[in-house]
């Protein structure tokens, strides 16, 4: 229980916040070694308590503002997918050893695709691919997508797990574990990642809110206002020649939170800020429907003709931004009524004319989730636009993580991707996943900078979800044929004792 604890404590030290990212690594590594050996159910123990240790300080953001209930409950109910992997651990751990690695990885895959689709939706916070944005395994993501690199990331290792877990009985077994796992890391140095395209001058708005927190958008006029105040700033800046002037300008969600189809004073405002910047801005906007209901909604709005094109999210965030069985989660929590009015889920994928780009829209979470994305570049975008919120969160770590959520699809898609906030962290990033240019927290700041259009396909793009699906099936096959074998199979198996295996690895790290 120690060691899985320990290694989920590593497997969040990956991530932004501390971004250790080969600590991603070795948590996997400790998990294997404290679940080998074990029955099914005491590797679902392991697996929940690493779940916990990983979560519970992941996902802290969580609750910084509606208490510790919510953020225990996502915690332990996130959990409980790693307690379904742990409890299949260590029957693939009977393989041979690089058998038993290859599975330990793809299910690993198949965990994080249920995980993110499942309940309402899902939540794919703290796939381990997230953690990558930085490592040369994060240029998998060319190919593969998020899957593939989080099947990079567990492959390495469980490899050196394996060879941990082989190093008194075959050493020569045990050395060539551990060189494919530097294989593994080294794949992604070789691949291409292109980041020269058609030049678009792209400014960022990060008007900031008067307070973080819950009621962040309090005071609706007051928000709207600090983002048309910074763009009418840079109009002025650059018709002194302070500042570039910018092809497109870009706004964060809930930049304008009061309607400006039914606002006539809201609108007046947008207005007056795109016509004095003069070009294409899209504008993060709260709608209201006429069914009561509201859509979170991104609008493209023209100097000259004002509001045309809009997208609607299509993913809202349950508990975020609608209530699902809210008569129940009542019974469990009054505090499910401070989601007063529920948003509606668009239908349409996010591809947007702005001006001289084609620019793919995500609206913060659905960043996360791969086919969100990934449809808006099948669709011709050749810039992705994340507009996100990030003030209900405070001065936590959940704006770190979702910028690495971004620069990973950069790399993913092959294309440059403004990601602007509210309150920050708002960043412009290239096709190869480097931040050009970034802003601090609850700061109001414009950002500037050329990005490239591009609109080739990567092999991820052209694939889609079959690596996904590839490698779930491939651990689910690995799993049955692991549970018919059993413990009287022929051949090498794994069943190590894991507090041999700790040790000789605890020894080796202090030598």
């Amino acid at each position: 229980m120690a060691v899985a604890g320990l290694a989920g404590v590593l497997s969040r030290l990956a991530f932004p916040g501390h971004d250790w990212w080969p600590l991603a690594v070795l948590g996997v590594a400790l998990w294997v070694l404290a679940s080998s050996g074990r029955s099914w159910r005491g590797g679902a123990l392991v697996g929940f308590v690493y779940g916990l240790a990983f979560l519970v300080p992941l996902l802290h953001w969580s609750g910084v503002y509606v208490g510790t209930f919510p953020w225990m409950a996502l915690s332990v109910l996130e959990s409980a997918y790693f307690a379904a992997l742990g409890a299949a651990l260590p029957l693939v751990l009977r393989l041979r050893a690089p058998v038993a690695a290859t599975a330990v990885a793809a299910l690993w895959v198949g965990q994080e695709a249920l995980r993110d689709r499942t309940p309402y939706g899902g939540f794919p916070w703290g796939r381990l691919a997230f953690s990558q944005a930085d490592s040369p395994l994060g240029a998998l993501a060319a190919l593969g997508g998020a899957p593939l690199v989080t099947f990079g990331v567990a492959l390495t290792g469980a490899l050196v797990a394996v060879a941990m877990l082989r190093v008194r009985r075959a050493t020569v077994t045990a050395v060539g574990g551990l060189l494919t796992a530097g294989l593994v890391v080294g794949a992604g140095l070789i691949v291409p990642l292109p980041t020269s395209g058609t030049p678009l001058r792209v400014a960022g708005i990060q008007g900031s809110v008067p307070k973080a927190g819950l009621d962040f958008n309090a005071e609706r006029r007051a928000v709207l206002d600090n983002h048309a105040r910074l763009t009418r700033k840079l109009a002025a800046d650059v018709g002194a020649g302070r500042a570039p002037a910018p092809q497109v300008v870009l706004w964060p969600e809930n930049a304008s939170d009061l309607d400006p189809y039914r606002q006539a004073d809201a609108r007046q405002v947008i207005d007056g800020a795109v016509r004095a910047i003069g070009v294409p801005t899209l504008v993060g906007a709260v709608l209201l429907r006429d069914d009561g209901r509201l859509t979170n909604a991104s609008i493209v709005w023209d100097p000259v003709t004002g509001p045309g094109a809009r997208y609607a999210k299509r993913h809202p965030v349950p508990f975020g931004e609608y209530i699902p069985n809210r008569a129940f989660f009542r019974r469990i929590s009054s505090q499910v009524d401070l989601v007063s009015r529920d948003f509606a889920p668009g239908s349409a994928v996010g591809q947007l004319d702005l001006g001289p780009a084609r620019v793919g829209v995500a609206i913060c979470f659905e960043v996360a989730y791969d086919d969100l994305v990934r449809d808006t570049v099948r669709a011709g975008a050749d810039l992705l636009v994340v507009q996100t919120n990030n003030a209900t969160f405070g001065y936590t770590d959940e704006a770190v993580q979702q910028l690495a959520m971004s620069r990973l699809r950069a790399i993913e898609h092959g294309r440059a991707v403004a990601h602007v906030s509210t309150v920050g962290v708002s960043a412009l990033i290239a096709p190869d996943g480097r931040v050009l240019t970034s802003t601090g927290l609850f700061t109001p700041e414009v950002l500037q900078a050329t990005l490239p259009l591009r609109t080739r396909l990567t092999l991820s793009d052209r694939l889609g979800a079959w690596p996904e699906a590839a490698l779930t099936l491939l651990g689910l096959v690995l799993l049955v044929v692991s549970a018919r074998t059993g413990r009287g199979a022929r051949g090498t198996r794994l069943a190590a004792d894991p507090a041999n295996a700790v040790g000789l690895l605890a020894r080796t790290e202090a030598r």
